[in-house]
């Protein structure tokens, strides 16, 4: 760097490109796309939904189904043998037909609570501010009517089949959606309860300790970083920069999203498509208007955007 460049307050060269500043000015609508390749007009809620998909692990999908495939056997099992008890007019089959489709559906639906739960966790609603809560309830409503529509379309067509195949007759469902509406409501609740507690004892086990420090790769050198010394992380084009306690910057070729997944866990919240900062060292925060806020990293700055509403109130808290 020349003593040009170190004349600049608050601004480095960045391999390949300008001078940038200490933070974008503006908020977080810069009509760059940044390391992640966010648009400028990419909405709040676009980008929240686009990284808690990135974060989605499977696993929770396949060990919760895996769960809910036991627990539906038997109540399937259970369910057919009450109805041949209370209606012992109906044929021998019926009840298995009933029961046995209803929860086929429901297994090949489990997708819609899980994906739901990725999108809109339960902290949503406990987070302050309407929206995280409007969120929160809009998601898992339109979740739930899309279930309950498609699992009741879903058995009906499957007994109908069932019905002729087995005696040549027919099945009629009759007006009874509002009462399966209520039961999908329970099984939907619980479904997608199994899967938040799967997420959330996987990510406990898995969590490791909290490391030390963190190995910035600049260059050839590595430099290790103790994690309370990382003030921020701010995406550069192809890199990405570290806001360290004692002045230094260095530069590190990787995206700021695999930077997240690495350190995130460990008290880094994204408050900007462009900017990680360490939530143990905010000093304070300022409103900018429009929504957008400031937050004080010591002698750092960093913005925080309106679209990123859950990260505004984790700094608050």
């Amino acid at each position: 760097m020349t003593d040009e460049d170190d004349a600049v307050v608050g601004e480095r060269t960045v391999p390949g490109q300008a001078g940038r500043a200490i933070r974008p000015s503006g908020g977080d609508d810069l009509p760059t796309s940044g390391t992640t390749g966010d648009a400028g007009g990419t909405s709040g809620w676009a980008v929240l939904i686009r990284d808690r998909l990135r974060q989605a692990d499977r696993r929770d999908l396949t060990i919760g189904w895996l769960i809910i495939l036991g627990v539906a056997v038997v109540l399937t099992t259970i369910n057919a043998l009450t109805a041949l008890a209370d209606a012992p007019q109906v044929e021998a089959w019926e009840p298995w037909l009933w029961e046995g489709t209803s929860m086929g559906v429901l297994l090949l639906l489990l997708w819609i609570p899980w994906l739901a739960i990725v999108l809109a966790p339960p902290g949503d609603l406990a987070a302050k501010g309407w929206r995280s809560k409007a969120g929160f309830l809009a998601t898992h409503g339109s979740g739930l009517l899309i279930y309950s529509a498609l699992h009741v379309g879903g058995f009906i067509v499957m007994r109908k089949i069932g019905y002729r195949l087995i005696e040549g007759g027919s099945y009629a469902f009759g007006d009874r959606f509002i009462y399966e509406l209520r039961k999908d409501l329970v099984s939907y609740a619980l479904f997608a309860f199994i899967f938040w507690m799967v997420g959330y004892f996987r990510r406990r086990r898995e969590q490791p300790v909290r490391p030390v420090s963190f190995d910035i790769r600049d260059g050839a050198r590595i430099i290790r970083t103790p994690l309370a010394d990382i003030l921020a992380v701010s995406s550069a084009g192809n890199y990405v920069e570290f806001w360290l306690a004692d002045g230094r910057r260095p530069l590190m070729r990787a995206t700021l999203v695999a930077i997240e997944v690495e350190i995130g866990e460990f008290g880094f919240v994204r408050t900007h498509r462009s900017w990680l900062v360490n939530a143990g060292s905010v000093s304070g925060l300022r409103p900018d208007g429009s929504g957008d806020w400031t937050v004080e990293l010591g002698a750092i700055e960093a913005p925080v955007s309106r679209r990123y509403p859950h990260a505004l109130a984790r700094l608050r808290g």
